[in-house]
């Protein structure tokens, strides 16, 4: 990793498209993320503290853990980053300039259409197999360890929950529908492992996800996104969510048409990076929990 932690978390925009469809989601929490930035200001947030010379010394200690490449900390944050920038692949994240200025779909339909639904799901599932891996990457456990996941995932909360949030959301309910997770089931049931071997994201982490070969890692994707649909359905069915209602709370932040919601999939997978975002924050607070029960 070319940065250190404390660069990253400085480097966090205050305000950008990430932020705004982020904070879209406060409906579905209220008021369960803050978007907590720099990485001193983490420190105070996360711990209360307030001498310096104490804070200095966590965020010393943070950023030799996160610098120790024995731990899984660089590995988790690079595989936040993967899954986001792999969306980017085509371009446009110029359309996320500002915030503020609501960005007029149709100039956006020159520039990117939607993914197939195949792709989207595949790209659903292996994001969500990112954040199983990188789970267990920062809490040192093996990279199988399913069960240890689902059981935190009731757990969540803060930007973790609010990036779990996302995933349903954006890379669920909008491009897929209200039965995106049967639809997932089906369509990964029915990949192969050469269709999945063709998949960007998919060659870009392939060494992260457990299994000997394609068919393996495969069954092993199939395994976990499986074992989070208990978790999934209670989220949505809880919160009464829909793609028309996540949608609605995104009209603040970009103007489309009601019927274009594959294209407005496609605008939050290149204008936004909400799971390198919000992992940076999840990494920041770890990091700072465990320099301080060190210290």
């Amino acid at each position: 990793m070319s940065k250190s932690i404390f660069e990253l978390v400085d480097e966090l925009p205050t305000n950008n498209l990430t932020v705004s469809a982020l904070r879209s989601l406060d409906f579905i929490a209220p008021g369960e993320w803050q978007n907590v930035v720099g990485f001193v200001n983490t420190i105070k947030v996360v711990t209360g503290e307030t001498d310096e010379d104490f804070i200095q010394q966590i965020g010393d200690r943070a950023v030799y853990l996160y610098n120790d490449r024995s731990q899984g900390y660089q590995r988790a944050m690079w595989l936040y980053q993967t899954v986001d920038s792999t969306d980017k692949a085509l371009g446009a994240a110029a359309l996320a300039n500002k915030v503020g200025e609501k960005i007029p779909l149709l100039g956006f339909l020159n520039k990117v259409t939607p993914k197939a639904e195949k792709a989207q799901t595949i790209d659903l599932c292996l994001k969500l197999v990112a954040e199983l891996v990188a789970f267990c990457q920062i809490n040192g456990i093996p990279g199988d360890s399913i069960g240890d996941f689902v059981g935190a995932l009731g757990e969540y909360s803060g930007e973790s929950f609010i990036r779990m949030a996302a995933l349903v959301s954006f890379d669920g309910l909008i491009p897929l529908g209200s039965g995106f997770i049967d639809k997932a089931l089906s369509w990964i049931s029915q990949t192969t492992p050469q269709e999945l071997e063709k998949n960007s994201t998919f060659q870009n982490i392939r060494n992260d996800i457990p299994g000997q070969d394609s068919g393996s890692k495969l069954n092993f994707i199939g395994e976990s996104f499986n074992s989070v649909t208990g978790w999934m359905g209670s989220l949505v069915s809880s919160k009464d969510l829909n793609p028309q209602k996540v949608a609605n709370n995104l009209q603040n932040v970009v103007d489309f048409a009601g019927d274009k919601l594959d294209y407005l999939a496609a605008l939050l997978d290149v204008s936004t990076n909400y799971y390198e975002h919000t992992g940076t924050q999840t990494l920041a607070r770890r990091l700072i929990e465990r320099a301080v029960a060190e210290i």
